[in-house]
């Protein structure tokens, strides 16, 4: 399985190479979708060095084909539908550490738009959001640990899918996670409160619905870190 983000970093590697990234900017920059011939003529390089570079692009995802006629004849003798580049709609963004700022959009746009039905707290409408991505994420855990795994496995995928939003879950000591990195923290350093909120609530939805799972999500916050720890169970006290 790939690494977080290394779809992206391939993307933008693929860039590095001066003819690749003149083409792609070349394609970017037309109306329509551009043929071989055009792309070539377009950065004055050969056919067969636009077609490899091109064809490159589609690969790692930054250009996608389609295929036309260009003389506008049909039927027999119309010749072989041309091959035709055009700028792909996927959207690519590396950030070290990794970053979910999408995300943090994305369950802020949902709590405004709850909140102003619904005439309530913006804090609850995004409370209530964060929580179903909790269960969203949940829903990964489960598929990647398979039916009824046992407490070493579940915690495993909870890791893996942790780390694929950025997390870095690290087991500490205390039989709980650690989260070393927050993927909203620029967010976070200006608006900490609501942030963390939204942190927790991503936490105890993700655990509500893994009742198997013996943590629990607490707000904790230190440098280095996000502010949420996954705790693990206490233990027992006996009495003298």
């Amino acid at each position: 399985m790939a690494e977080p983000g290394q779809g992206d970093v391939a993307g933008l590697a693929s860039l590095a190479e001066p003819t690749r990234r003149a083409l792609y900017l070349y394609v970017q920059a037309q109306e329509s979708a551009v043929s071989r011939d055009e792309a070539a003529a377009g950065v004055g390089v050969p056919r067969h060095k636009a077609k490899f570079h091109l064809d490159k692009l589609v690969e790692d995802g930054l250009l996608d084909v389609g295929f036309a006629r260009r003389t506008g004849r049909q039927g027999p003798g119309a010749g072989r539908p041309a091959k035709l580049y055009r700028r792909s709609a996927r959207e690519i963004s590396v950030t070290v550490p990794q970053r979910s700022y999408q995300l943090a959009g994305l369950l802020l746009a949902r709590g405004i738009e709850a909140a102003a039905g619904a005439a309530q707290p913006v804090t609850e409408a995004l409370g209530r959001a964060a929580r179903a991505e909790g269960g969203r994420l949940a829903g990964q855990v489960l598929a990647r640990a398979g039916e009824r795994p046992p407490p070493a496995a579940l915690l495993a995928a909870v890791r893996a899918v942790l780390d694929e939003q950025g997390y870095q879950a690290r087991e500490d000591g205390a039989a709980g996670l650690t989260l070393a990195n927050c993927p909203f923290h620029a967010l976070a350093a200006e608006h900490t409160a609501l942030v963390c909120g939204m942190n927790l609530e991503i936490a105890e939805g993700l655990l509500g619905a893994l009742p198997a799972l013996p943590l629990t999500a607490l707000l904790d916050p230190a440098e280095g870190r996000c502010c949420v720890r996954f705790a693990g169970p206490q233990p027992t006290r006996h009495g003298r």
